[in-house]
C-alpha cells in the first residue's frame, strides 16, 4: 500500500466487503522517497495516444498532468477517470510511490494567467529555439514545467505570447516534427538528464 506520503506498507487484508476492504498495515517495506517537482502541459491527443503519454509521463515522474487545449488543439475532450486508473497502473509497474494530479483541461490562456511565477515553463516550440540541453544547462534545479503543443503545432501568436513571459524558457526537440506522445518523452527525459533527479 502506498499513498504518496508516508512510504509503501506491507498490510493484511481484514475484511472485504462489496466495493470496500479493510486492511491492517504490518510492516513499511520502502520510505517516501523526494520526488522531482516537474508538472507536463500537454494538448489533448486521440485515446491511444494519450494513454501512452500519461503512462510515460507517470513512470517519467511528472508531479501533475495539465491537458492544455491551444488553437489548434484537435481533440479538446478526454476521460481523465480513465487516464487517473493508466497513471496508477504505471505507477505500480514503475514501483513510484505516488500517482501524479491529473488536473481538469484548461486553455492555455487560463493557465498562464493563473501561473505561478516561481515555477519556470520549458517551451517545446517546434518552430525553434535553443537546443534542449543548451537552454537548460545552468537553469535551476526545480520547480519546472514543460509544455507539449497540439499536433498542428502552435498559433504564431501563441508562441510569441509564450516567448514574452519571463517564466518561459523556449526550447527545440531537434529538427524533425515529433508526434506530441513523442515529444514528452523526449523532452521529459531531457529533463531528467539535466535537472531532474535522474542526475544522480
Amino acid at each position: 500500500m502506498f499513498n504518496g506520503r508516508d512510504g509503501e506498507w506491507r498490510a493484511r487484508i481484514d475484511t472485504i466487503g462489496k466495493g470496500w476492504a479493510s486492511l491492517q498495515l504490518t510492516e513499511q517495506s520502502l520510505p517516501q522517497p523526494v520526488e522531482p517537482d516537474i508538472w507536463l502541459l500537454f494538448a489533448p491527443i486521440k485515446r491511444g495516444r494519450v494513454d501512452f503519454l500519461v503512462q510515460k509521463a507517470t513512470e517519467l515522474g511528472v508531479s501533475i498532468l495539465l491537458p492544455t487545449t491551444t488553437r489548434r488543439t484537435v481533440v479538446e475532450r478526454i476521460n481523465l477517470v480513465r487516464l487517473g486508473t493508466t497513471a496508477a497502473e504505471a505507477a505500480e509497474q514503475c514501483r513510484r510511490l505516488s500517482v501524479p494530479e491529473l488536473r481538469p483541461v484548461q486553455s492555455l490562456e487560463k493557465v498562464l494567467a493563473s501561473w505561478p511565477e516561481e515555477r519556470r515553463l520549458l517551451f517545446c516550440d517546434e518552430a525553434g529555439g535553443p537546443p534542449a540541453i543548451e537552454a537548460m544547462t545552468g537553469q535551476e534545479p526545480a520547480p519546472w514545467a514543460i509544455l507539449i503543443g497540439p499536433e498542428g503545432g502552435f498559433d504564431p501568436d501563441e508562441s510569441q505570447a509564450l516567448r514574452e513571459r519571463p517564466f518561459v524558457v523556449p526550447m527545440s526537440l531537434g529538427p524533425r516534427i515529433l508526434r506530441a506522445e513523442t515529444a514528452a518523452v523526449a523532452a521529459l527525459s531531457l529533463w531528467q538528464a539535466v535537472l531532474g533527479d535522474g542526475r544522480a
